[in-house]
This record gives C-alpha cells, sequence and structure tokens, in this order.
C-alpha cells in the first residue's frame, strides 16, 4: 500500500508571516512523515509563487535524500525539473504524460487525477488518483464504485483520495486501492477535523488497511 501525503501549506503553518517562514515550517511538518515513513509527498501549493515553491520542492527534495520517499510537485512540471524532484502530478485537464515526460527524464513518476471511468489522457501515466471517493467538503462525491471501475477499466494503480480516514482505509484497499492519499488526516493535531499528525495517520492507516507499521 502506497501513502501519499498532498500538502496544503497554509492550513499546516497558518501561523507563518513570510514566506520562508512558511517553507521553514512546512518542512519541518514534512521531516516528521518523511522519517515515519511516508511513500509519497505530493506539493500541492497553487496558490505560492514559483519562487517560493522552488524554495520549499529543493527544500523537501534535499530533506527525502536517502529515504525511500518520493516528491511529487503538482502541476508545476518546470518547478519539478528545477527542484530535482521525482515527478509530476497532473490535473484531470493538465498535460498529458508525454509531454511532461520530456521536460526530465524516462524515470519521472508521472500521475493523473481522475474523477470518472472515462480515462481520457491516461496514457504514459504511473497511477491514478481517484476521487472524491467520500465527502471531503471540496470535490463531488465519487463513491467506491469509481475506485472499482478505475482499477477495472485501467490496468494501473489507483490511488483512493477524498474523505480518507482510518475508518474508510480498509474499504478502500476492499475496492482494489493500491494507495491511499489526503490532506487533512496528515496536517498537524489540532489543524483540522481528524487530523493526526504525519507519524499519526501513518500508524493508524497502515494499521486499519492490514498493512505492516514501519
Amino acid at each position: 500500500m502506497t501513502l501519499t501525503l498532498i500538502t496544503d501549506s497554509r492550513r499546516a503553518c497558518p501561523e507563518a508571516r513570510t514566506d520562508r517562514d512558511l517553507v521553514t515550517g512546512v518542512r519541518r511538518w514534512l521531516a516528521e512523515a518523511i522519517d515515519a515513513g511516508i511513500d509519497v509527498i505530493q506539493l500541492r501549493e497553487r496558490a505560492l509563487s514559483a519562487a517560493t515553491l522552488c524554495d520549499l520542492a529543493r527544500g523537501v527534495v534535499a530533506d527525502t535524500r536517502g529515504t525511500s520517499t518520493r516528491v511529487l510537485v503538482n502541476d508545476r512540471a518546470d518547478v519539478a525539473v528545477i527542484a530535482g524532484a521525482d515527478g509530476v502530478h497532473v490535473r484531470d485537464d493538465g498535460w498529458p504524460a508525454a509531454r511532461v515526460r520530456v521536460l526530465a527524464t524516462t524515470s519521472w513518476v508521472v500521475g493523473r487525477s481522475v474523477h470518472d471511468a472515462s480515462l481520457r489522457d491516461v496514457a504514459g501515466v504511473d497511477y491514478l488518483l481517484v476521487g472524491a471517493v467520500f465527502a471531503s467538503g471540496t470535490k463531488p462525491v465519487r463513491g467506491l464504485e469509481v475506485v472499482r471501475a478505475v482499477v477495472a477499466r485501467s490496468g494501473r494503480p489507483v490511488v483512493a483520495v477524498g474523505g480518507i480516514t482510518v475508518e474508510t482505509a480498509a474499504a478502500c484497499m476492499a475496492a482494489g486501492a493500491a494507495g491511499l492519499a489526503a490532506i487533512s488526516l496528515f496536517l498537524p493535531i489540532g489543524r483540522a477535523a481528524g487530523a493526526r499528525g504525519p507519524r499519526g495517520a501513518i500508524r493508524d492507516l497502515r494499521g486499519a488497511a492490514g498493512f505492516p507499521i514501519q
């Protein structure tokens, strides 16, 4: 099972007053996840300037050296190249994987978000992020049915996202998901309903889904 922490710097570090404070705070938050064995960190930071996102991505990539954690940048392939990230995650209406891959080596990981089983523009994609599976407050709910449908049709690893909790983890895996992704669950305790902090979320998700706790 692959666990993906999707970042939300403003919710993780609401006390930050400068971009430098924000980068420092996010790296401190993610350091706990890296130490606890998170598989993938997806930097999803649309509100940050390119310069700040580059600083953050470079720092997080440096923090993961010598570990098994991979760093993907959401949408910004240019930033991923500059930072030496492991790949890019693109939106459902983003660039085709072939166009993304020409910017870097073929070893890049390229993922795409999908919200139904139509599977448009998924050629060359390494994995699919499917959701929102459960209510998350931001995206329409698709349910476990879309996970099953995409698993059956795509032939690619499927990562479930959207309203993922410790209580729903096992159901996602039973539907065929190869991994789970979340934002709120990984946030520091007190920053969102159900937030467990990176270490607690990783431990509890692996336990709930029946996988060994590292």
